[in-house]
């Protein structure tokens, strides 16, 4: 289960995707679920509309999702510092050279890419997830 820290992370990331311009101003179509897959904590994100419907730590196991960014803790670690590395600064450019795997429908990641980019782009305020 999630610590409280892994909790206050998890509140302020739902805070400030739900509150982002960006996120809303194009996120009437943004609905999709995902999972993030940190390492050491997994977090599924149901976004409908723009809006976090739900953000559960570390689901069960056979919870339903449309697909999945899987790497490892330091490769997120690097990837949520306000400033990251090259290779590291897009799950793009993390893919092909830092371990990060895309998996599942990644039609539907294509489909909702800019938001899901920005809604991303928030970890580097809060920092990893747990």
């Amino acid at each position: 289960m999630a610590t409280a820290t892994a909790q206050e992370s998890v509140d302020r990331f739902r805070q400030l995707s739900d509150g982002d311009a960006e996120i809303q101003a194009h996120g009437k179509y943004f609905s999709c679920s995902y999972l993030l897959d940190m390492e050491t904590h997994s977090f599924l994100v149901r976004v409908h509309h723009g809006r976090i419907e739900e953000l559960i730590v570390d689901p069960e196991p056979l919870v339903a999702y449309d697909f999945a960014i899987r790497a490892t803790a330091e490769t997120w670690q690097e990837f949520c510092r306000p400033t990251p590395a090259p290779m590291y600064h897009g799950i793009w450019a993390a893919t092909f050279r830092r371990g990060m795997r895309l998996e599942g429908d990644l039609l539907v990641l294509m489909q909702n890419l800019r938001c899901l980019t920005r809604q991303l782009e928030l970890l580097r305020v809060t920092g990893p997830l747990g």
